[in-house]
């Protein structure tokens, strides 16, 4: 007699998620792979976790912001680095948000360094217009994203640039229509905000000017554009999560 045995599915490799900073997590980012029951696996740099040493173990890269700069001299730069350049050979799809789409752009070897001024607040950016672009940011020609960082990357080669502001022109591109790295943040969430509000206090002005808000406007300002932003995100999530490894 045959014994009928249930089969068992293989488990879905987890989206690595490399966390810089106890102060920028994943956010709206997890929030969305969470509702789309796709497993994820927080490493936290800050915490001594180690990078791991190849991609392949992992259905996609995402790395969140932080305020280090990518040319600082920090032990896991290095390691981190080789992991982006092996999960781009391999075809694992990486995503960064602003610290993470400068190390990536480093990675793949695009300058990064500070930027003319900085940028901290809710600012426009423009959609490049070619079909690549407007697909990952369905279809959508300029919204209104989140800034907060110093420096500025360079595109890498093979880069295609699919986002860009007046400030910074360089906001966000993508290699193999497959990775995406960003200056701008786009995983904000109300408490994020009100988290870097309180951890960057020092750094804002008392009065709006050209790139720098005041924490008021920012506030302000999450409350006017998250809910648009989130649809941003989930275009874009939605897009990278095609080429996920199953």
């Amino acid at each position: 007699m045959r014994i009928l045995r249930p089969s068992r599915t293989p488990p879905v490799p987890p989206v690595a998620v490399f966390r810089f900073s106890p102060t920028e997590g994943p956010a709206y980012f997890a929030d969305w792979l969470d509702a789309h029951a796709l497993p994820w696996r927080l490493i936290a740099l800050d915490d001594g976790a180690p990078v791991p040493a190849e991609s392949d173990t992992f259905a996609g890269i995402a790395m969140m912001g932080g305020p280090m700069a990518v040319y600082d001299a920090l032990p896991w730069v290095s390691p981190l680095s080789g992991l982006l350049r092996d999960a781009v050979a391999r075809g694992v799809p990486v995503i960064g948000h602003c610290l993470g789409g400068q190390l990536l752009a480093q990675a793949l070897g695009a300058r990064v360094e500070r930027a003319p001024r900085p940028e901290i607040g809710w600012f426009d950016v423009d959609v490049e217009p070619s079909p690549s672009a407007r697909a990952w940011f369905g279809g959508r020609d300029r919204f209104t994203t989140f800034q907060w960082h110093y420096d500025g990357f360079a595109l890498p080669e093979r880069a295609q640039r699919v986002l860009t502001g007046a400030a910074h022109p360089n906001q966000a591109y993508v290699v193999d229509e497959r990775h995406i790295g960003f200056q701008c943040h786009i995983e904000m969430t109300s408490a994020l905000v009100e988290s870097w509000l309180e951890s960057g206090a020092g750094e804002l002005p008392e009065a709006s000017g050209a790139t720098l808000q005041s924490a008021a406007a920012i506030r302000d300002g999450a409350e006017a554009h998250l809910p648009a932003l989130h649809e941003v995100a989930a275009a874009v999530y939605t897009r990278w999560a095609q080429g996920l490894r199953r």
